[in-house]
């Protein structure tokens, strides 16, 4: 569900520290949590769901594996997500399994991989064994190789995708491994939403992009890809839009792709939503003393005496032209070049553009100034 940007003049009395700045949330399960957090801090979103989790059919699999752990003793359990573990212990209970399963993971030594899967142990009565600082399953084979495991029985509980590499590695040193595939990503049932939000972030229309998990943003590159447009998406990404992702794994298909991404020290969404709001204004906010009001450009809003007014991106492209030299003139051919780069439009659009702009500053719009024959400036001491 796309958010529409509005034109018209809407003042917000309290201008929060994302005013102004649209951000394109591509996470499916707790969506709504994350653009509530957002929304609260003034933020416009676009919700681009870019995939989805989908259970187990029947659960058939899950059952077998479930009953394959409990035939023997269990040397290692490996906890890759919260969700995918408590799904697991929930699924085991409702077959009557539960207490056999939770005490033959007590008997092993359990791995988790993050602060989530860690939670989700402890809350099902159980501790970690080890746990690495960078959340990454890279680390927990590293770990595990490190220790003899010819004829240890290890059940590695998968997270969306397969770890048949990480299975494979284990096997080849004598193990027993037992795969537990509690859920699995797939496509959203409609795509039309993330090739709009894709298409947004090529047309520089978004500020910001949020992802939750490394598949999301795989998927979103592969989006873009299908469309012709991958090299575009990178090109955005690079510079004026900016992707941050809710920990260091979830970042790591974009460290791949030589491009930088912010994440916060712990992988929760609310440091997620605290980092977009330290780091967007700082790279999209100008502050401008014209004598008479003081006015503030932050992403697609004009906060002028900090009254907050929602501008449309052509008219916050429009004005931070302006406010690029105010007092100065620009032509109408500058701001062509400025606001519409790779867009066909003719003089005519700047006109139309102007007028939308000053009507959506409402009393404030007298700050845009035309001047006959030349072109348009802001107005200044």
């Amino acid at each position: 569900m796309a958010t529409t940007t509005l034109t018209g003049p809407r003042p917000t009395p309290r201008p929060g520290p994302l005013t102004g700045f649209t951000i394109g949330v591509t996470a499916a399960r707790r969506r709504d949590e994350l653009t509530a957090l957002l929304t609260r801090r003034g933020a416009q979103v676009v919700e681009a769901p870019v995939l989805r989790i989908m259970p187990l059919a029947d659960d058939l699999a899950l059952r077998r594996a479930t009953e394959s752990c409990l035939t023997g003793p269990l040397d290692y359990v490996v906890a890759t997500t919260g969700v995918g573990w408590r799904g697991w212990m929930s699924a085991a209970e409702g077959w009557g399994r539960g207490a056999a399963l939770a005490d033959a993971c007590r008997r092993a030594v359990v791995l988790t991989r993050g602060p989530k899967a860690t939670g989700a142990v402890r809350a099902s009565g159980l501790g970690e064994g080890f746990s690495p600082g960078s959340e990454a399953t890279d680390e927990l084979l590293t770990w595990l190789l490190a220790r003899p495991l010819a004829g240890r029985r290890i059940a590695v509980q998968e997270h969306g995708v397969r770890l048949d590499d990480f299975a494979a590695a284990l096997r080849e040193r004598g193990a027993e491994v037992i795969s537990v595939p509690v859920y699995r990503w797939a496509p959203p049932d409609d795509p039309a939403p993330v090739r709009r939000l894709v298409d947004q972030t090529v047309r520089r229309q978004v500020h910001a992009l949020a992802f939750t998990s490394a598949p999301a943003v795989v998927a979103f590159v592969e989006t873009a890809a299908a469309d012709g447009l991958r090299d575009a998406l990178l090109d955005a990404l690079r510079g004026d839009v900016l992707p941050v992702c809710v920990g260091a794994l979830c970042a790591r298909p974009f460290a791949d792709l030589g491009l930088p991404a912010e994440f916060p020290e712990r992988g929760r969404l609310g440091s997620l939503v605290r980092l977009l709001a330290e780091t967007l204004p700082s790279r999209g906010r100008r502050e401008l003393d014209l004598g008479s009001v003081r006015l503030t450009l932050q992403g697609n809003a004009a906060l002028v005496d900090g009254e907050s007014r929602l501008l449309s991106p052509r008219g916050a492209a429009v004005l931070r032209a302006l406010a690029e030299r105010p007092g100065h003139v620009l032509s109408r051919a500058d701001l062509l070049r400025t606001a519409w780069p790779d867009a066909a439009a003719d003089e005519h659009a700047v006109e139309a553009a102007v007028g939308r702009l000053r009507a959506a500053l409402g009393p404030h719009g007298k700050l845009i100034r035309t001047v006959p024959k030349r072109g348009y400036r802001l107005a200044a001491a």
